[in-house]
C-alpha cells in the first residue's frame, strides 16, 4: 500500500465520506506527515512547526467522531498554511490562523457534509474561531451528541443547578458558585473548595 492509498484509508475511516476528497486534496497540494495518536486529555490534536524540516507533522485523537474529527484537521491544516505564509513569529492563533482556517472551513460548511444541528453552532464559531471548539458550549455539546461511546448520564458542570451534588473523577462535590468560566465546588466530605471548568462532564447524584 502506497502513501496515498494509507492517506486515503485513514480519511475514508475518520472522516465524513463528504469530506474525504476535500481532505485528501489539502494534503495532496501541502503535503504532510499525519498521525493518528491514543487520546490526549489536554488536546484533539496538534501542530508544530520546525523551521528545519520541508515536511511537516499533524497528530489528531483516534477517538473523535467524524464531525468532530474534520473540524480538528482543518484546525491543524490552517496552522500549517498559516505558518508556511508568514512564518514562525505569527501569533498560533492569531487573525492571520482565523482566516485561513476560516477559508479551509468554508467548502464544507454544508449540510452534506454536516448535519444540521452541528452545521448552525458551527456557523456561529467559525466567525470569531478560537483555540480550541471546548470554548464553546453549544458546539461541543451538538458534537458530543455524535460520541458512539458517550454515556448519556454525564452532563456539564455548567448546566447543573446550583447546590446540586456531582461525581468527577470518582470524588464527590457541591456546586457552589459559578464564576465566569469556572465554577466554585466543594468537596464531600472534605469541604475543600475548587475550581473547576464549567464544561467538565459530571455525573449529577440523585
Amino acid at each position: 500500500m502506497n502513501i496515498d492509498e494509507r492517506f486515503l484509508k485513514a480519511f475514508n475511516k475518520y472522516l465524513p465520506t463528504e469530506a474525504v476528497p476535500y481532505c485528501y486534496e489539502l494534503w495532496k497540494e501541502k503535503p504532510f506527515t499525519f498521525q493518528i495518536t491514543k487520546e490526549r486529555s489536554t488536546k484533539l490534536g496538534d501542530f508544530r512547526y520546525h523551521q528545519n524540516r520541508r515536511i511537516q507533522t499533524i497528530t489528531i485523537n483516534h477517538n473523535l467522531n467524524p464531525f468532530q474529527f474534520l473540524i480538528t484537521f482543518l484546525h491543524e491544516v490552517a496552522h500549517l498554511h498559516t505558518y508556511e505564509a508568514y512564518g514562525v513569529k505569527v501569533k498560533p492563533h492569531g487573525i492571520e490562523w482565523k482566516i485561513k482556517f476560516q477559508d479551509l472551513m468554508l467548502p464544507m460548511c454544508t449540510e452534506k457534509v454536516f448535519p444540521k444541528d452541528i452545521l448552525i453552532p458551527l456557523g456561529k464559531y467559525m466567525q470569531n474561531p478560537k483555540a480550541s471548539t471546548g470554548t464553546d458550549h453549544r458546539l461541543i455539546k451538538a458534537l458530543r451528541a455524535y460520541d458512539s461511546n458517550r454515556d448519556n448520564t454525564l452532563i456539564f458542570l455548567m448546566d447543573l443547578d446550583t447546590g446540586s451534588e456531582f461525581i468527577l473523577r470518582e470524588r464527590k462535590f457541591i456546586k457552589k458558585e459559578t464564576k465566569r468560566t469556572r465554577i466554585l465546588c466543594e468537596e464531600v466530605p472534605s469541604g475543600n473548595r475548587y475550581l473547576i471548568s464549567g464544561r467538565a462532564e459530571v455525573f449529577p447524584v440523585e
